[in-house]
């Protein structure tokens, strides 16, 4: 973006070309769906900050309730493994590029039929408990799913940063036509590169919060404390 900044200056004064265009109707084209962008990335942040705590809360309860019931030591580590997997096959999930998520349906459903075929061991009372947590575990390792394959408007992300690149090239010819020729370069120079490297950090921001999880971001959501046994 620099590079193309420094171009579009050195050539508007190389073949003279100066002329004075209203930036109103491209502002918009850059800004508002940055702007856009921006805030949709940001909702989806802290929408996966609430689904990352009902999943882990829907979780702990799990756990105790396993601990409450009259299963034997052997099948509630039996149970407790199968809720380890689970949890760390979500996180994992998450933090990479797959939106296959048909394996981690079956673990959980290896923790319903368990619960099932333990009619004696454990009371009606409890298992409509832990079927009730397990609704919310399935809801909230379902939003995080959406929330890892379905970003804001691809559409929309490259409409802007197109108008984002092709900025230089005509800020560049209306700047200095404003500021006069008489003006040293070195100043036109560091308007335009400067105006440019802010939007195309913006928009680099925008991009690493859309997706919060692969710790590449500043602001990517920690994983790790959302595990279920914390160290």
């Amino acid at each position: 973006m620099i590079i193309i900044s420094g171009l579009s200056v050195f050539v508007c004064y190389q073949f003279q070309i100066f002329f004075n265009v209203d930036l109103t109707l491209l502002s918009i084209a850059i800004i508002f769906p940055l702007v856009f962008n921006i805030r949709g990335s940001f909702r989806r942040r802290e929408k996966a900050l609430e689904h990352l705590s009902q999943y882990r809360s829907a979780m702990k309860t799990l756990y105790y309730f396993i601990n409450a019931s009259n299963l034997t030591l052997e099948e509630r580590n039996k149970l407790e493994t199968m809720l380890d997997t689970i949890g760390d096959k979500t996180l994992a999930r998450l933090k990479i590029q797959n939106e296959e998520i048909k394996d981690l349906d079956d673990e959980i459903e290896k923790v319903y039929d368990f619960v099932l075929s333990k009619n004696e061991m454990i009371s009606k009372r409890l298992k409509d408990r832990i079927f009730k947590y397990m609704n919310d575990l399935h809801e909230a390792i379902d939003n995080l799913h959406a929330i890892h394959v379905h970003r804001t408007p691809i559409s929309l992300k490259a409409f802007c940063k197109i108008f984002i690149y092709i900025f230089p090239m005509i800020y560049s010819p209306t700047i200095i036509y404003n500021i006069g020729t008489g003006t040293h370069e070195v100043a036109v120079y560091f308007v335009v590169i400067i105006t440019a490297f802010i939007l195309i950090s913006l928009y680099n921001i925008q991009d690493d919060l859309e997706y919060p999880f692969d710790d590449k971001g500043l602001d990517d959501i920690k994983l790790d404390h959302f595990k279920i046994k914390r160290k």
